[in-house]
């Protein structure tokens, strides 16, 4: 049965372009931080999109129009610090720590996903076109879905399709490299990646009707650009 505060922060999280992504019970020994009014959180209820609706949002917000670094993540840190305040929650975010919450952990108790050979989490029915922006800590048990324990659907997937069509064979079974990615995105040749996306991203059959928006992708590609050549 859905609980009144489920159905609240669905609710305010729709308007904002995010979905409740499903959560779970912390363990008496898990170390999270205290409730604004003091008290231990009963759940982690972890929040995020699948498809662009979220871009259709952020991509007006005053955090995309002023210039400034960061903006996906300084746009998440608002929105869902407001919506916690509302119900009484703390927001926490996987861009921000110590601590750093172990939030790939999180999405795999909170929802039905498996590793995929690209390293991004896939799921039954968004594929590879999702991510996480954030959780929500609570002070309220909610009736969580029961986490059903399914085959991979990679595993089903015979030509793997994600694996050829890399220009620079950056993904194989070996895992992911970067150096050959980067290098490849930098130069003229890699332009269609950059401002397309990632080809072998787009080549998974899965989830393929949340495909992100042209805009949406060579957003996310230009920031992994921006953040590989600043570590470098």
């Amino acid at each position: 049965m859905r609980s009144q505060l489920s159905a609240v922060l669905s609710e305010a999280l729709a308007q904002e372009g995010l979905l409740l992504r499903g959560g779970f019970e912390p363990a008496a020994a898990e170390a999270l931080p205290l409730l604004p009014g003091g008290g231990k959180p009963q759940s982690v209820a972890l929040v995020g999109n699948a498809g662009s609706d979220i871009w259709r949002v952020f991509r007006d917000s005053p955090e995309r129009r002023d210039g400034k670094p960061d903006s996906l993540d300084r746009w998440s840190k608002r929105v869902l610090s407001g919506i916690a305040a509302r119900v009484g929650a703390l927001a926490v975010f996987p861009f921000e720590g110590p601590p750093y919450y172990p939030f790939q952990r999180w999405a795999q108790r909170a929802e039905a996903l498996q590793s995929s050979p690209l390293g991004i989490l896939i799921h039954p029915r968004f594929g590879l076109w999702h991510a996480y922006r954030g959780a929500l800590l609570l002070g309220e048990r909610l009736d969580w879905e029961e986490v059903e324990s399914k085959a991979s659907p990679c595993e089903s997937c015979a030509d793997r399709p994600c694996l050829s069509h890399c220009p620079v064979d950056a993904f194989s079974e070996q895992g992911y490299d970067v150096a050959a990615c980067i290098g490849h995105i930098r130069e003229t040749e890699g332009r269609a990646c950059l401002s397309g996306g990632c080809l072998a991203r787009e080549a998974c059959p899965v989830g393929a009707g949340y495909r992100y928006e042209a805009e949406h992708k060579a957003f996310h590609m230009a920031a992994f650009l921006a953040a590989r050549l600043k570590e470098d």
